[in-house]
């Protein structure tokens, strides 16, 4: 584009002017020389780029809030979730940005969300600093969409702090979206991820006007070309499951299913770090090379090796780079409709089953459920013990409308194409977090393989009392006793408390959703009978 131009377009579509410079579309390399050059960051010893991000080292969720807008009010699932934000302070907020940057350089990047050409939307990226508009550029998907008349905008100002008694914000932190006005401001926090989240919010607004279901999950896809979806919240597994070297990877984090089958709604992977080994995960290990982003992982003095069991800044260490660092990934991000669907849930109470096949019912029930246990970093906490955690439809920070929308396109998807979907535990075996042993991931490798195979078809299986659904009495590669979770606990009448305790917590979780949400999966729900012999504090 040309810099007048471009000058032009950003003056008319957010205010900003007297620009003392634009860096527009720059490659990875120059990218990583400015940030480098201006002290943003290091290289590492495999040539990636690593910064830090201050205070905050993971999402904000309760900074961030969405313009009201009557032509939407009616669309949103309003509450903590989706803030409303009044679109008058709005602007007066992007006009403090635009005088804040006057006189600086910004760094634009231009590139789109959505692998199909049907359902892509442009995404403009103007950040004040080098290094995220590196993170951008190996995110979203670098072709241009033919127009950009739908295009949206974010405004990453890492360095402008909010006044909240001013600008109606929560605190100096700010994720701001405007739906209507196609325009995001970000401001008060470096991390990245809050502008690769900000677009998949956008893409579950947008998506199922036209009819597509926005899923947060990986996908890959087998020899035989049987496609596979990972959902699961942050450090379930779903990118390092999907990373498999006997399957192409289709995405790691967000995707699309439409009447043609699923799509990538991005270009790049966004993987967790802590404690990552070469040997554990060797495609992931491989892909932080140069042109890669290294997010909050210390460097080993001397040498600049970044150390990932270095958990002193935040266990939500992440590595951003290009889904083409992966060897076998398909860089056009398309595949068929799902053969088999996965729930991967990190429980840390280590009652649930390592694997467990799912009528369509539970697996509507699960995925409203959401569940997992809530781990420390990704919304910027650090340490403490881990609690149950509940996220609607797998994704609930980031859906601007309510559940039962997107319920309802995954059980339209599941009675039309008949997938198999299964609920996986990657976290406990033998007692909870301090006394068990967190699943070997070649267990949990072990188990999804033989689910995606077709191994267990004709596998014989039995009931779970408590949780209501069907394990597997044997998979090849995992002991027989970690399949049933009771047997693998010293005490097995803790066992059956802690077990009630989740199943409760699952019943009590279900109680907030609206009728209307619950009759769609109310069938798949633990059953009630578990709850009977109960403590009577257990008891909904």
């Amino acid at each position: 584009m040309d810099p007048a131009d471009l000058r032009i377009d950003l003056r008319e579509s957010t205010g900003l002017e007297g620009l003392a410079r634009v860096h527009y579309n720059l490659p990875a390399a120059q990218l990583v020389e400015e940030a480098v050059r201006r002290g943003e960051g290091q290289l590492t010893s495999s040539g990636a780029l690593t910064a830090f991000t201050g205070a905050r080292t993971g999402r904000s969720p309760r900074d961030k809030f969405l313009v009201d807008d009557p032509a939407i009010h009616d669309q949103i699932w309003w509450g903590k979730v989706n803030q409303p934000f009044p679109g008058d302070r709005f602007d007066r907020l992007r006009e403090r940005i635009a005088a804040f940057l006057h006189g600086r350089e910004v760094f634009v990047f231009d590139g789109s969300a959505g692998a199909d050409p049907a359902y892509r939307i442009p995404v403009r990226v103007v950040s004040q600093h080098a290094w995220p508009s590196l993170f951008a550029r190996q995110l979203f998907r670098r072709d241009l969409a033919e127009s950009s008349a739908r295009r949206f905008i974010i405004l990453h100002v890492p360095d402008f702090l909010a006044d909240p008694a001013r600008d109606g914000t929560r605190s100096e932190a700010f994720i701001l979206v405007d739906l209507i006005g196609r325009l995001i401001l970000i401001g008060g926090t470096q991390y990245a991820g809050e502008v690769k989240k900000a677009i998949f919010g956008v893409m579950n607004y947008l998506l199922p006007e036209q009819g597509v279901f926005p899923m947060h999950c990986s996908a890959n896809e087998g020899p035989a070309g049987d496609t596979a979806l990972f959902f699961g919240l942050s450090g379930t597994g779903k990118t390092t499951l999907s990373a498999d070297p006997a399957r192409r990877l289709i995405g790691d984090d967000e995707h699309g299913w439409s009447a043609t089958g699923v799509f990538n709604l991005e270009g790049g992977c966004y993987a967790k770090c802590i404690r990552l080994s070469e040997q554990g995960e060797p495609q992931i290990w491989n892909a932080i090379r140069f042109g890669a982003v290294l997010e909050n992982v210390r460097l080993r003095p001397g040498t600049r090796e970044p150390d990932y069991n270095d958990d002193s800044v935040t266990e939500n260490t992440r590595s951003a780079f290009p889904i083409d660092f992966i060897p076998n990934a398909i860089p056009a991000g398309v595949g068929g409709h799902p053969r088999n669907i996965v729930f991967l849930s990190y429980d840390a109470f280590g009652v649930l089953p390592p694997l467990a096949r799912l009528t369509t019912e539970q697996a509507m029930y699960h995925f409203l459920s959401g569940y997992t246990s809530k781990t420390a970093g990704t919304e910027g906490e650090k340490g403490g013990e881990p609690r149950p955690e509940f996220s609607a439809c797998f994704a609930q920070p980031f859906l601007p409308r309510p559940p039962r929308v997107y319920a309802s396109m995954l059980g339209e998807r599941l009675r039309e194409h008949g997938a198999a979907c299964w609920l996986v535990n990657t976290g406990y075996t033998g007692g909870p977090f301090g006394v068990g042993r967190r699943l070997d991931l070649k267990i949990s490798r072990a188990l999804v393989d033989a689910a995606l195979n077709g191994t267990l078809e004709d596998a014989s299986f039995e009931l779970d009392p408590i949780f209501g659904v069907m394990t597997p009495r044997a998979c090849p590669g995992v002991p027989s006793d970690v399949l049933t979770p009771r047997k693998t606990w010293a005490d097995r009448i803790e066992y059956d408390r802690a077990a009630r305790r989740l199943a409760t917590e699952f019943h009590r979780n279900f109680a907030q959703f609206h009728p209307t949400d619950a009759a769609i999966a109310e069938k798949g729900a633990p059953p009630a009978g578990a709850l009977a012999n109960a403590p009577k504090e257990l008891k909904p």
